[in-house]
C-alpha cells in the first residue's frame, strides 16, 4: 500500500468523529449524525467502539474526548528528543524574560507546538502541546519554513495556501519569499499581529547539519516589540537558546 492509496473509510470516519469532538467539546449522537451525514445507528456504533477503547466518554448521552488521548499525546511528546533537550532552555527563557517560550516543529506542512513554558508576564492564549496553526502566520513557523528548501516551501503553499488569520498576515507568495530570505540572512524571524491581533513573536531555527529540526520562539504582546531594544534582546535570547538546543541535541546523552 502506498501513501497515495485512498484511506480506509472506517478509520477516516473514526478520526473525523474525534476531530468534531475536539471542536465541539461535547456533542450528541443526533448532532454528530447530522454533521457527518450518516445514520444515527452508524454513528452510535463508532462512538461505542471509541468509548470501549477509552478515546471518548459518554456523559448522559453527550460524548466528549477521553483522557486516553492525553496519554497517547503525552507519549508522543516524551518520546521526542527535541522536547527533552529544549525543555531546560524554555524554562530559562520563560524565567528570564517573563514571556511564553515554545519549541515547535513542522509536520505535514503545518506548525505544531511541542512544548511551552510560561513566564510571569505571559499572554494567556490557550496554547497547548499539539496545537496546529498555518506555518506562515507567525515567526515560529517562518523560522522553520525559511530552511525547508524551495521545493518543500512551494509544496506547502500549494497544499495549504496562505490563509489570512488577521489583516496583518502575509498572504502574498512574493512577500513571503522576501521575508524568508531576510530570516535566512539575519538568523531569526519576527512579526506582530499576524496570527492573533495583539500577539508578537520572535523565533530562531534549531538546525543540525543543515537540517532544520524545529524552532524556539518567544511570544509576547505585540506592543512590547515596538521597543527596538526589547526586540533585539528577545532575538538574541532565542538565537542563543536555539544554538544550545542544537548542540545538546547532537551531543547530550
Amino acid at each position: 500500500m502506498t501513501d497515495d492509496a485512498p484511506p480506509l473509510k472506517t478509520v477516516q470516519r473514526a478520526f473525523e468523529i474525534l476531530d468534531l469532538l475536539k471542536q465541539e467539546k461535547e456533542i450528541g449522537v443526533a448532532e454528530l449524525s447530522r454533521r457527518m451525514d450518516l445514520p444515527k445507528s452508524t454513528v452510535h456504533d463508532y462512538l461505542r467502539t471509541l468509548r470501549t477503547m477509552g478515546y471518548v466518554v459518554n456523559d448522559s448521552g453527550r460524548y466528549r474526548l477521553g483522557f486516553q488521548l492525553l496519554e497517547l499525546g503525552g507519549q508522543v511528546k516524551y518520546q521526542n528528543r527535541l522536547f527533552h533537550v529544549a525543555k531546560p532552555e524554555l524554562e530559562r527563557l520563560a524565567g528570564e524574560t517573563g514571556e511564553q517560550a515554545s519549541v515547535n516543529v513542522e509536520e505535514r506542512g503545518e506548525f505544531v507546538i511541542v512544548h511551552t513554558e510560561f513566564g510571569s508576564d505571559s499572554l494567556q492564549l490557550g496554547t497547548y502541546p499539539g496545537l496546529r496553526t498555518p506555518i506562515h502566520t507567525h515567526a515560529g513557523g517562518k523560522a522553520i519554513l525559511a530552511h525547508l528548501g524551495e521545493e518543500k516551501i512551494d509544496q506547502i503553499i500549494e497544499t495549504h495556501g496562505l490563509e489570512a488569520k488577521t489583516d496583518h498576515t502575509t498572504t502574498d507568495p512574493d512577500d513571503l519569499t522576501a521575508e524568508l530570505e531576510t530570516i535566512r540572512t539575519r538568523g531569526y524571524a519576527i512579526d506582530s499581529n499576524q496570527q492573533v491581533v495583539g500577539m508578537g513573536s520572535v523565533a530562531a531555527p534549531v538546525q543540525v547539519k543543515d537540517q532544520v529540526l524545529g524552532s524556539i520562539d518567544i511570544v509576547c504582546p505585540s506592543d512590547r516589540l515596538q521597543d527596538p531594544d526589547y526586540r533585539e534582546e528577545l532575538a538574541a535570547e532565542v538565537q542563543q537558546s536555539a544554538n544550545v538546543v542544537s548542540v545538546n541535541y547532537q551531543y547530550a546523552p
